[in-house]
């Protein structure tokens, strides 16, 4: 059994926590909300066992890393700084990065900024937004789309102190809820995970699970709400916070394509993909070293934790075909 290392780094002014397994070609795989390097845990074993060295960090604000108060500490720039200082911490000249849900703009921006480290790019659920940044506020265009009566879960993040203090209410029943409405068991009973009324909170929006999702067992479920128990939800809600600031600030890469092999993969049921179909569809275009779409049958939004094995081929391959390019160039 491949056994797993727990370390610490001191990057961008930050002590982070990360996962590591196995040796050789270094694979560094960034995880969404709410999730933490444990969302990787099937994946961090197949690379490894594949030859590849695998590190999964706790991003900023998760797990067992540090987690400031200030919402600017959280935009892309401070979150791809992270990376990048963790790959130097570790000595490490060049990776492929792989990024699911939020983890997906932190890989493509650390890609689009640091081409001399990053050599291949995998995106899983969230395809790469050209022109997000650098347009009209994303947050404007939010409201455009919901109209007066509702609000976007996004939107409802905004305001500081109050999705993070309901999140907190019960951890358990938050985190259940999100895993649920947004897997393929929930999305086919008809679950409906972002857009509610205005007069409603977030927390009560959600679904009341009836179960785990069968991808999730006891042992697995808990550990996530350790997490989140320790850390609060406060760092992961400020990531939303910043999504103006980060327009701002990345506006020069707003017609920036990615150059590097890259690979997309989420769940067929992945509600996101249809939010971002338009992205989803020009990826070919956006990243034209694209080498695969996949679409995984009987996946939701959390795409390698509900079908690992697939998810896992599929970046075993992908950083194969990266290693033998490398070696025949």
């Amino acid at each position: 059994m491949t056994e797993f290392q727990h370390r610490f780094a001191h990057t961008n002014g930050i002590r982070m926590h990360y996962v590591e397994a196995g040796a050789g070609p270094t694979v560094v795989l960034c995880h969404g909300f709410p999730e933490s390097w444990y969302s990787w845990r099937h994946q961090l074993r197949a690379l490894a066992e594949a030859g590849f060295r695998a590190i999964a960090p706790d991003q900023r604000g998760y797990g067992e890393t540090d987690a400031p108060v200030e919402v600017e500490a959280y935009g892309l720039c401070q979150l791809t700084g992270d990376i990048v200082g963790l790959l130097y911490d570790l000595g490490v000249s060049n990776a492929v990065i792989v990024g699911h849900d939020w983890g997906a703009p932190v890989a493509w921006t650390t890609a689009l900024l640091r081409p001399d480290l990053i050599t291949g790019v995998a995106l899983l659920s969230v395809p790469y937004l050209q022109g997000l940044w650098g347009g009209p506020p994303p947050t404007e265009a939010m409201r455009a789309m919901v109209g007066d009566q509702y609000t976007f879960y996004q939107l409802y993040f905004q305001e500081e102190g109050v999705a993070e203090a309901e999140l907190a209410e019960d951890p358990a029943r938050s985190l259940s809820g999100i895993y649920y409405a947004a897997s393929a068991e929930g999305r086919a009973e008809g679950r409906v995970l972002g857009m509610f009324p205005k007069t409603e909170r977030f927390i009560d929006n959600l679904p009341r699970a009836p179960r785990l999702p069968a991808w999730l067992d006891n042992q697995d479920f808990d550990y996530f709400v350790q997490q989140f128990e320790k850390s609060g939800f406060r760092g992961p809600v400020n990531w939303y916070r910043n999504l103006d600031r980060n327009g701002r600030m990345l506006s020069f890469l707003k017609n920036a394509k990615v150059q590097q092999p890259a690979v997309f993969l989420a769940g067929e049921h992945d509600a996101v993909v249809n939010l971002y179909r338009k992205a989803y569809d020009e990826l070919e275009t956006t990243m034209p070293k694209l080498r695969q779409k996949i679409l995984a049958p009987g996946a939701g939004h959390w795409v390698q934790q509900e079908q690992p094995e697939a998810a896992s081929r599929a970046l075993v391959e992908f950083c194969r075909h990266l290693q033998a390019r490398g070696a025949a160039a």
